[in-house]
């Protein structure tokens, strides 16, 4: 599996995330102007001693991403979406694209590709979406359950 994670801007839940991906042997790309220093002290202490057992990549923007992997499944997580995460039949290199905790993913990115937009349902009660380490979570452990969480006990 692959995260991917655009523009992040908060250095604790990018952390997070690759500390999840470590767990989960799982490969953590970064997409974009990050909105912190991979050597930031805040971001290796969220993740800690697991940065070095990380497989980690960095992309100046998502179509050096796109093309590098052509011919695998791209999915998108939104709340502008109407399909739920769980209508997906995951594959083990699946790509799971996530956009920055303000703003999401770009409308441009998800005019592209809408039939591969997907959200996680939440209230509407509240003008609010899950923390971005929760939403990649839930996602990425739903695409284990399905492959049996390969290499996981």
């Amino acid at each position: 599996m692959h995260v991917v994670l655009i523009e992040p801007e908060i250095p604790p839940n990018t952390g997070n995330i690759a500390r999840t991906c470590v767990l989960t042997n799982t490969s953590l790309h970064l997409v974009g102007n990050l909105g912190f220093s991979l050597a930031d002290r805040y971001l290796r202490r969220a993740g800690l001693d697991y940065w070095p057992y990380l497989a980690w990549h960095t992309y100046g923007d998502f179509d050096s991403l796109y093309k590098n992997n052509l011919g695998c499944n791209f999915y998108f997580f939104t709340t502008r979406a109407q399909k739920f995460y769980t209508e997906i039949a995951y594959t083990a290199a699946d790509f799971l694209v996530f956009g920055k905790e303000t703003a999401g993913l770009a409308p441009e990115l998800l005019s592209r590709w809408p039939e591969r937009c997907f959200r996680i349902p939440i209230t509407q009660d509240i003008p609010r979406s899950l923390n971005l380490a929760n939403a990649v979570a839930v996602v990425l452990y739903e695409a284990l359950r399905q492959l049996a969480y390969p290499g996981m006990q």
